[in-house]
């Protein structure tokens, strides 16, 4: 089975069909580096090869250093929906590099501002998985999430708030 058509003929609706296809091809050789690649492919794909990293990512499969960076590269090239929805959730399981930081936080800001509130609520997730892992953007997400509470639709407050409850981690302070 060739990994980039099967993955350009899923329908983009059958839940089923993308999990058989992701069972289907798994197991092949340099699969991560395949997925990887096909998200610098053309847009027609991205929506398949993002769900298939996500949902690869989700059953605690990693990706190497370079991978990651491979992806993070291909975010300004992201244009569809639901693959920005799919790599905002990814961002949960995935370190940023220091170096790739202003990319990642660029391409969340403007998913904050898409019309789909799923990305939105999702976006607002990254930018806590961003504040995470570089606390000095710590206080702007918090403002951020309060301008939320008060402006976003119901399902995006919900998400928000369910953030919220999670809190920020304790950093060590060194004595």
């Amino acid at each position: 089975m060739d990994f980039f058509i099967a993955i350009r003929r899923w329908n983009g609706k059958s839940s089923e069909d993308i999990e058989s296809l992701y069972t289907a091809l798994v197991d092949q050789p340099d699969f991560e580096d395949r997925l990887v690649s096909a998200l610098a492919g053309d847009e027609e794909i991205h929506r398949g090869a993002s769900w298939l990293l996500k949902h690869h990512l989700e059953h605690r499969h990693a990706l190497t250093d370079a991978q990651v960076s491979e992806v993070l590269d291909q975010l300004p090239l992201l244009k569809n929906w639901e693959a920005k929805l799919h790599i905002l959730q990814c961002l949960t399981y995935i370190a940023v590099p220091l170096e790739h930081r202003n990319t990642v936080e660029e391409f969340v800001r403007s998913c904050l501002t898409e019309i789909n509130k799923f990305v939105r609520a999702w976006a607002y997730n990254a930018m806590f998985e961003l504040a995470c892992q570089f606390p000095d953007l710590q206080p702007e997400v918090e403002v951020m999430f309060e301008a939320a509470s008060e402006d976003e639709a119901a399902s995006v407050k919900a998400r928000v708030r369910n953030i919220q409850k999670q809190g920020f981690p304790v950093l060590n302070q060194a004595s």
